[in-house]
């Protein structure tokens, strides 16, 4: 094979004095550089198989001393890498860091983790939807720990290099298949995959880097909101670990049901009593408004259920478009308890519709068949 061929320190582009770190990357750097997944020339896993075959010697002391003194002779060719496949190779080793930086991965020792995001519930009143509000809340989150500074150690100690991993937050171990010896790494179980063990914890936060606060914020809440609509305050949520980026806090609106007023969209929808003089004669009525009352003049002959628009007096759009409408419906008002006075000038009124109830007398003939 065309690893036999050449130096194995050649190959890596090192010199023979390199360090066992400065070998690592050099191998790491051309076998993402060669490695077939990422690199489509023709001779490319020729030449990953060449890099393997070299890293595999010279990153094993014993290996490499041999090597040293012997040259090819001292070293079994099958052990170089020339048989079938990629041999022992660490793929996480290889792609750990390759990964993180091209594909937007955070693992490895101490990584930082953003923080959860968080979620609090605002009622608000159809007033308050009309005008826009600002309201104060006041919620839990995690915050940095003030006492430790968000490292988790107590004030006067240090956090140190995990001894198990050496700071890296995995371990490796090879595993035997048909194959080959293939070597994974997993999270480090002494440091749960942080690089770094706290001696004397923090008491304040229990060795985390963070404690549970209330926060106390105020937010503007824009005019025309309606429920199920949510508004995102960005860095509000739970601080992040190891330095990580805070999480979002989401408000979630909710809007009471007004006694009076039904909504449908940015309009409003009511119905008020209207004496029936009042509907017969035709006048000036008082309407309610989300802020007050104002006037309103109905026609006379207006019947029980008509429906006027009163344009631009419902809610604003949240969008700043036009302001929605209000839909106001009169029903005639029935008087109790008429005294003997109005009930004789009701009588006399009702006898002057006698022409008016031969007309009903002639609806219900025609509806009944009659």
């Amino acid at each position: 094979m065309a690893a036999q061929s050449r130096d194995y320190y050649e190959l890596l582009g090192v010199s023979k004095e390199a360090s066992a770190d400065e070998i690592k990357r050099a191998y790491r750097t051309l076998a993402r550089k060669y490695h077939p997944d990422f690199n489509r020339e023709p001779d490319a896993a020729d030449k990953f198989k060449e890099i393997q075959g070299a890293y595999e010697i010279l990153s094993d002391d014993t290996k490499r001393q041999q090597y040293d003194r012997y040259g090819e002779a001292g070293i079994n060719p099958n052990m170089a890498g020339g048989g079938a496949g990629f041999g022992s190779v660490n793929f996480g080793d290889i792609f750990g860091n390759f990964f993180d930086d091209f594909m937007g991965g955070r693992g490895g020792a101490s990584a930082e983790v953003r923080g959860d995001d968080l979620r609090e519930d605002i009622e608000l009143t159809l007033e308050e939807v009309a005008s826009g509000t600002e309201k104060i809340i006041r919620f839990q989150r995690l915050e940095t720990c003030t006492t430790c500074g968000g490292n988790g150690a107590k004030p006067g100690t240090s956090v140190e290099t995990c001894l198990q991993c050496a700071g890296l937050g995995q371990v490796s171990f090879a595993q035997k298949t048909m194959l080959g010896i293939f070597q994974t790494t997993q999270p480090c179980p002494r440091c749960r995959g942080k690089g770094k063990t706290i001696a004397t914890p923090c008491g304040t936060c229990s060795g985390s880097g963070r404690s549970r606060k209330t926060a106390e914020r105020s937010v503007k809440v824009p005019a025309g909101a309606d429920s199920g609509m949510r508004l995102r305050i960005v860095g509000e949520g739970d601080a992040g670990a190891n330095g990580g980026e805070s999480g979002d806090l989401y408000l979630f609106i909710h809007v009471r049901d007004h006694s009076l007023f039904e909504r449908r969209g940015n309009d409003l929808y009511a119905t008020i009593p209207v004496s029936f003089p009042t509907l017969a004669l035709g006048g000036n009525i008082q309407i309610p408004i989300v802020a007050g009352v104002e006037e309103m003049r109905v026609p006379e002959g207006t019947q029980s259920g008509h429906e006027f628009v009163v344009k631009g007096r419902g809610l604003p759009d949240i969008r700043g478009r036009k302001v929605g409408d209000l839909h106001i419906s009169v029903n005639a008002s029935v008087p109790k308890n008429l005294s003997a006075e109005q009930k004789e000038l009701l009588q006399k009124f009702a006898d002057t519709l006698g022409e008016h109830h031969e007309e009903q007398k002639g609806f219900f003939g025609r509806l009944f068949g009659h």
